[in-house]
Parts: C-alpha cells; sequence; structure tokens
C-alpha cells in the first residue's frame, strides 16, 4: 500500500478529536470534516476543539479542516468515521456510492445504525456498495480522554484485508498507542456494541448500591453474553479473553471516563432517558445499541439477560430496582 494515501477524519467530537490526535503524530496531512464552521476557525485560531478534549494541541499545518464532507471525502483514500451511529445516515445523506468508489472506510462508531439494524460496516457495505475488504474497525480499549493525556492506551484495527489494517495500525501507534490487527471486522464492532450495553448495566447496578462483588458477577457474565452472541452472527474462531473484546469491556464498564456506564448511573438514580441524555450532553451510544441488539437477537433467541434487562428499563420503563433483581437470579 502507498505511503502517500491520504487520511479523511469525519465527526468532531471527542473519539474523532482523539483519533485526529494520533494521526498527528505519523501523517504529513490529515483532512478533518466537522460540521460546524465555528468549531472549524475556532480551531485554526487557536490550535485546539473547543468543545471535545480541550488540552489537545494540534499542529494547524498538518491539518486540511473543512465542513464541505464531498470535499473531505474525495481528497481522502481512507476514511475514519467517528460520528455518533445515531446521527450517521443523516450526517452523509449528502453522498453516495460513487463518492465512496475505491475508498477505505474505517469505523471509529462504537454502535448500530438504528434506522437498518446494522453495524457500520455492514451499513457502508449495502448502503453504499463498499466491498467488504475495504471495510475496518478500530475499536479499543481506549478512551479519548486518556489519549488526550497520552496515557498508555491500545488499539485493534480489525479489516479482513491485512495489509490495509497494518497500514492503518501504523499511522495511528505511537509513544503512548500500541496498536495490534485482526479480521474480525463482525465480532469486534458487535463487541464495542454490546459492551456499551452492559455499561449502562454496570452503571445501574451502581447507582443501586449493588457492590464489586456483584459488579464482577456481572461483567463476567456480560463477556459470556458477547460470546454467544458475536459466535452466532459471525462463527469463526476468535479468543473472546483478547483485549478488543473483554478488555474492550472490562473500560467502558468501569471507567470514570464512560459515558455509557454514566448513562446508566443516573438512570439508576431515577433520570427519565430523556433528561439524561439531555445532562450528559454527550452520547451514550449504548441506548440505542440495546434496542438495535435486542430486536437482531429476535432471530437467534440467544439466552441474554443482561440485554433483556437494560432493555426493559431503558424502552419498557420498568423500574430498575426490580429489574436488577429479577436479573440478579439469572446470573452465576
Amino acid at each position: 500500500m502507498s505511503t502517500s494515501q491520504k487520511i479523511g477524519v469525519i465527526g468532531g467530537g471527542s473519539w474523532a478529536t482523539a483519533i485526529v490526535k494520533m494521526l498527528c503524530n505519523n501523517a504529513e496531512h490529515t483532512n478533518w470534516w466537522i460540521r460546524n464552521p465555528l468549531t472549524i476557525d475556532h480551531i485554526k485560531k487557536y490550535k485546539h476543539n473547543p468543545n471535545y478534549l480541550t488540552s489537545v494541541e494540534f499542529d494547524t499545518n498538518k491539518l486540511q479542516l473543512s465542513e464541505n464532507l464531498k470535499d473531505i471525502v474525495k481528497n481522502s483514500d481512507i476514511l475514519i468515521v467517528a460520528i455518533p451511529s445515531a446521527f450517521l445516515k443523516e450526517a452523509i445523506s449528502s453522498l453516495n456510492a460513487a463518492d465512496f468508489k475505491n475508498k477505505q472506510i474505517f469505523s471509529a462508531i462504537k454502535g448500530i445504525v438504528p434506522e437498518h439494524n446494522l453495524i457500520v460496516g455492514e451499513f457502508f457495505k449495502e448502503e453504499y456498495k463498499i466491498p467488504i475488504e475495504n471495510i475496518g474497525v478500530i475499536t479499543g480499549p481506549c478512551h479519548a480522554e486518556e489519549v488526550a493525556m497520552e496515557k498508555l492506551s491500545y488499539l485493534t484495527i480489525a479489516s479482513q484485508n491485512y495489509s490495509n489494517a497494518n497500514f492503518m495500525a501504523s499511522k495511528l501507534a505511537c509513544r503512548y498507542i500500541k496498536t495490534s490487527v485482526s479480521d474480525d471486522i463482525y465480532g469486534t464492532e458487535y463487541s464495542a456494541v454490546l459492551k456499551n450495553v452492559f455499561a449502562i448495566a454496570s452503571g445501574i447496578c451502581h447507582s443501586l448500591s449493588y457492590g464489586d462483588n456483584f459488579q464482577a458477577v456481572l461483567i463476567s457474565n456480560g463477556i459470556q453474553e458477547i460470546k454467544r452472541f458475536v459466535d452466532a452472527v459471525h462463527p469463526i474462531d476468535r479468543d473472546i479473553k483478547s483485549s478488543a473484546y473483554l478488555g474492550d469491556l472490562l473500560v467502558t464498564a468501569y471507567s470514570q471516563f464512560s459515558r455509557n456506564r454514566t448513562f446508566g448511573g443516573m438512570i439508576g438514580k431515577g433520570y427519565s432517558v430523556k433528561f439524561a441524555q439531555l445532562e450528559m450532553n454527550m452520547i451514550a451510544e449504548g441506548y440505542y445499541g440495546t434496542k438495535c441488539i435486542y430486536e437482531i437477537n429476535k432471530q437467534y433467541n440467544l439466552d441474554m439477560p443482561i440485554t433483556n434487562a437494560v432493555y426493559n428499563i431503558l424502552y419498557e420503563k420498568k423500574p430498575p430496582f426490580i429489574e436488577i433483581q429479577l436479573l440478579a437470579d439469572k446470573l452465576s
């Protein structure tokens, strides 16, 4: 693969900002689409994103910032998409399959496109006719906030084309980021969705005063639930104990930076879904992911008690303390 491949990042949130920070360590030039022109003006003038990870300072000579999505896509060979899944379809609605011809797409979105119940890779494959070998996934365990602080973090880059995966891994790796590659684009992406669901459960349980002992049982059951689901949806040989699966689940369920755990904590305290979303002013992907996974599982009928409990709380308005009591009897 040519080292001159141009990379574009689509999104202006915390994870997009963290990815651009990583790329600036290795790439001479990064295209960056941000919807709000005022944010772009601020970055150009003050060298940091005014809304997310404000401590990160950019060398703006390495950035081509634009609110024109078509221009960013046109001028990039590889696109990293980091928009909340619930808003992805609308955000790229001005584009068509011709715009993505011969492009590589890497999903840095840990969610499912709600209108289609598709993980992001499948969405691009079906809606924009992108060959599966040109689709990849960037997954953790890795919080944007710790990238900003340059704390040692790990990423897994998944693609069925190892050349593409290795190239992206080389562009993201740096002093504080270690990378590895995988060919499991389906398992890593579905696992990233499910770990957000279980992080919501963890937050709910924390607010209901369940302790560390229970949390350990909850999350150990969570990784078993992930394995059942990804093995049914895409049955290949994978090590569910590796960092792309178990590690990502652990950090999202336990970290102070986890927006899904925070969201769950607010639900456990009695906040409504709408009020919790407004109070956070950030997207908890697990809210949308819960409904999508629940609906997808109707065709598999897998035993997924944690997912079902979170669905009942968020969408059926069941009291959290009763639903978690019922869940506790199903865990072991």
